[in-house]
């Protein structure tokens, strides 16, 4: 079998990916806070695609950077092993989330008398047992709960994809597009509700394919266009146009022949099943934009940019407390009315709670303790003065 490919061993940070990374954290927020009235005005009314694509792509790219480079310095077998040690962070993580928002709907009901767990997890009620077992082999993803285990499975694809790469350069690139055209031609999904029979909300074999177009960017397996070419940037911008008519929901209640189009174009399950006009959307999207800021590449963090990089950098406490925030708040909102005023406040302070996470579990993931040792003050201060007292010669030569 041929080597792995090269790649660097240690590539340097994108500040561009954390910046987008931070600011997709926010408009899940927004998109998850329930009846929120900015969730009409976020990038995904205007097109095709949506923050899940903009998260998912992102994820391929930190992967790739993250766990590439073990596979590629110590092989197959470690590269494995450092996936499979992701894998079970990010399940611990479900899992905990999960149970999480099971408390936070039972304390509200015990609290203020709301209905908050009959609303958000009737199956708890009616069938516990399918319901618990169902959350631990995540056969059961209750509502907005089921982007982590989508990202599960296709991180358990990521060493398929490197020993894909060893057998051939291009097989990487056939499994993922047969697995993304069996989803369309078989409809191959996973199971998603053991009341209904319903697959997974976010199908994993089809939205590993944008996740992997990330990745194979990261890996430099897949080559990318010049940034700035005003032919691709014209034709990126009058896709994004031609998308908003069939996109925008002002334009879909009132011009029925809009709605008309986009339900011939768009089936049913085209986010489910990751529809390909999503993902043109999307790298149209992507294209026009880091084209737009790369000017400012190296400015991207300061000011407010510096706020969503540092959201980005601890993407996954972003959105854990994200997905509680959401929930809270919109106990809140139910409580205090929705009032424009009222709305604006709490995504503002969902805002603000999210960064203030991503600070604080950054400043423990620098491990502030590890650092050398210090003197408390009164032996510093003792020291100064038993040094003050000692002659010139004596100091400088200590």
């Amino acid at each position: 079998m041929a080597a792995l490919p090269s790649a660097a061993v240690k590539q340097a940070r994108d500040g561009r990916l954390d910046l987008f990374r931070g600011l997709t954290m926010l408009i899940i927020f927004v998109a998850h806070l329930p009846e929120n009235s900015w969730n009409a005005w976020i990038p995904a009314r205007f097109g095709f695609s949506s923050g899940a694509e903009l998260f998912v792509f992102c994820s391929g790219i930190a992967s790739a950077l993250a766990f590439g480079g073990v596979f590629v310095r110590r092989g197959l077998q470690l590269g494995t092993a450092r996936i499979a040690y992701r894998i079970w962070q990010v399940y611990w993580a479900q899992i905990g989330l999960v149970l999480a928002l099971i408390a936070l709907a039972a304390a509200l009901d015990r609290l203020f008398g709301l209905d908050e767990l009959t609303q958000q997890f009737p199956p708890l009620l009616t069938d516990p047992a399918a319901a618990l077992l169902g959350i631990a082999t995540l056969t059961w993803q209750p509502d907005y709960l089921d982007i982590l285990p989508m990202y599960l499975v296709i991180l358990a694809l990521v060493p398929v994809m490197m020993l894909g790469r060893r057998l051939h350069p291009l097989l990487p690139f056939l499994i993922a597009a047969l697995l993304y055209a069996a989803v369309w031609t078989r409809g191959i999904n996973l199971p998603g509700n053991p009341w209904n029979g319903a697959g997974w909300f976010l199908n994993p074999f089809a939205w590993q394919f944008i996740f992997f177009i990330g990745f194979f960017i990261g890996m430099k397996w897949l080559p990318v266009p010049r940034l700035g070419d005003r032919r691709l940037m014209l034709a990126a911008a009058l896709f994004l146009l031609v998308a908003v008519p069939l996109s925008f929901w002002g334009i879909l209640e009132h011009w029925p022949p809009a709605q008309a189009a986009r339900d011939l174009l768009l089936p049913a399950s085209e986010k489910t099943d990751l529809h390909i006009l999503r993902v043109l959307h999307f790298l149209a999207l992507a294209y026009l934009v880091l084209s737009l800021v790369e000017p400012w590449r190296n400015r991207l963090d300061c000011g407010a940019g510096h706020l969503l990089v540092l959201i980005g950098r601890q993407s996954l406490a972003a959105f854990l407390a994200s997905a509680v925030l959401a929930r809270l708040l919109g106990a809140v909102a139910d409580m205090a009315g929705r009032s424009e005023p009222v709305v604006a406040l709490l995504n503002l302070t969902g805002f603000a709670l999210i960064l203030a996470t991503a600070v604080v579990v950054g400043w423990f993931k620098s491990a502030p303790w590890a650092g050398p040792e210090r003197k408390p003050v009164a032996e510093r201060q003792e020291h100064a003065v038993a040094t003050a007292a000692l002659p010139t010669r004596v100091r400088e030569a200590n």
